[in-house]
């Protein structure tokens, strides 16, 4: 008779791997494992024959890259959804797509559980679990590092369970830092950065880039164009989403683009300390919001601010499948349609800096602002406005006049 199957969400990292044996062992499942390849590049090295090794019935790879940049950074970007001001949803924005793609291959295998391997301190096995709850309430969830039956604890315990299990890992007991990488970003944790009182080793740590001390002395032009709030070109040349976050992560990372080193309020309440490096995804969120300013009229302009960070604390407690996060990117994505223009700025050591921007659909009208008279604007008209604007305030002013007046018979 057949074994029951699990789906088990795998990287090919310490705690996936471990886990295959012990998912056989306590619950005698057959295990097949999925990779979601959302741009982990070389991480991706070697885990077909790494899984089977371990016990895998079998392994998918699935590229969604394309997928993740049209259908979940793009929103992102466009609602310039950032967790407390300087998280870009690095690893948020690609948990639910993860999620997706779990239950879809559950129900190929005609699989009873999904597994993941997120710890129990994390933000992680929120953003999972509420994907899978929306998208297949009826297939089980085994989170191993909350499970009774999960007793290892470290690195050296996990190692050492893998060797008793004929299992030859190419994995060391000594300390390293936790890194999450796609095609967006790849964060750090871990080591030195656990004391908030202590700088990054940027030399150790740093991937995609460098410091901006280590970037060249002279600045990176760049321009951009952007149709309907979505980016179409990179210094003249047309290219998917993807290849212009690739091409972007380039010049941002050779210029020391998009290092920011955050304390943030986890889902579960705890503060974590981080470093992210986002150089495509820093320079994408300045380019397109250099273009908005331009083109969003003032009362749209302070709603849209207000929705992003709703909609950046949605995508960050995994809330993607709801009805909430659908409503939110309907208004969103009503204020893009006219987001076109042409954006250009210079690259020069972690800055950006403005360059230049255009719209057809521009709303700045140099009549209007220049500090000359014009036909558009009667500079009298103000007197009348202020009057009206500020008359609260002198209501009050004259009120308090009166009492202080009486106090003092």
């Amino acid at each position: 008779m057949a074994k029951e199957k699990v789906i088990l969400a795998y990287s090919g990292g310490l705690d996936t791997t471990a886990i295959i044996p012990w998912l056989k062992e306590n619950f005698d499942y057959e295990v097949v494992c999925v990779c979601i390849d959302c741009g982990q590049e070389e991480e991706l090295d070697g885990l077909e024959e790494r899984a089977t090794s371990c016990g895998a019935s079998k392994l998918y790879i699935l590229d969604v890259i394309d997928e993740f940049c049209d259908e979940y950074v793009v929103p992102c970007v466009q609602a310039h959804a950032v967790y407390e001001n300087k998280y870009l949803l690095g690893t948020s924005m690609a948990r639910p797509l993860i999620a997706k793609k779990l239950v879809e291959i559950a129900r190929k295998e005609g699989a009873v559980a999904i597994c993941h391997g997120a710890t129990g301190k994390g933000n992680d096995q929120i953003r999972f679990e509420l994907g899978i709850k929306a998208l297949a309430p009826d297939i089980k969830i085994i989170a191993a590092w909350r499970n009774d039956k999960w007793t290892m604890d470290s690195r050296e315990s996990e190692i050492e369970y893998c060797k008793q299990h004929g299992i030859n890992l190419p994995f060391s007991a000594d300390s390293s830092y936790s890194r999450d990488r796609n095609l967006w970003h790849i964060s750090h944790e871990g080591l030195e950065l656990e004391d908030p009182g202590q700088a990054p080793n940027y030399k150790h740590l740093l991937v995609l880039g460098c410091t901006p001390e280590d970037a060249p002395d002279e600045a990176t032009t760049v321009t951009m164009t952007f149709e309907a709030g979505v980016p179409k070109s990179v210094n003249g040349k047309e290219m998917k989403v993807s290849d212009i976050i690739r091409t972007l992560n380039k010049l941002g990372g050779e210029n020391g683009i998009g290092i920011v080193d955050i304390v943030e309020n986890r889902v579960v309440g705890m503060k974590s300390r981080g470093v992210y490096e986002t150089p495509g995804g820093t320079i994408l969120y300045e380019a397109h919001q250099q273009l908005e300013e331009l083109i969003l009229d003032r009362d749209t302009y302070t709603m849209k601010k207000d929705m992003g960070n709703k909609f950046a604390d949605l995508v960050y407690e995994g809330k993607w499948f709801t009805p909430l996060r659908e409503a939110e990117q309907a208004f969103i994505e009503s204020t893009q349609k006219y987001v076109t223009g042409e954006v250009t700025f210079r690259l020069y050591k972690g800055n950006i800096i403005k360059a230049g921007t255009s719209s057809p659909y521009s709303l700045y009208n140099e009549s209007i602002a220049s500090f000359k008279t014009g036909d558009l604007y009667d500079h009298h008209d103000a007197e009348g406005f202020i009057n009206l604007f500020g008359l609260s305030s002198k209501v009050r002013a004259m009120k308090m006049q009166e009492v202080e007046k009486n106090k003092n018979k």
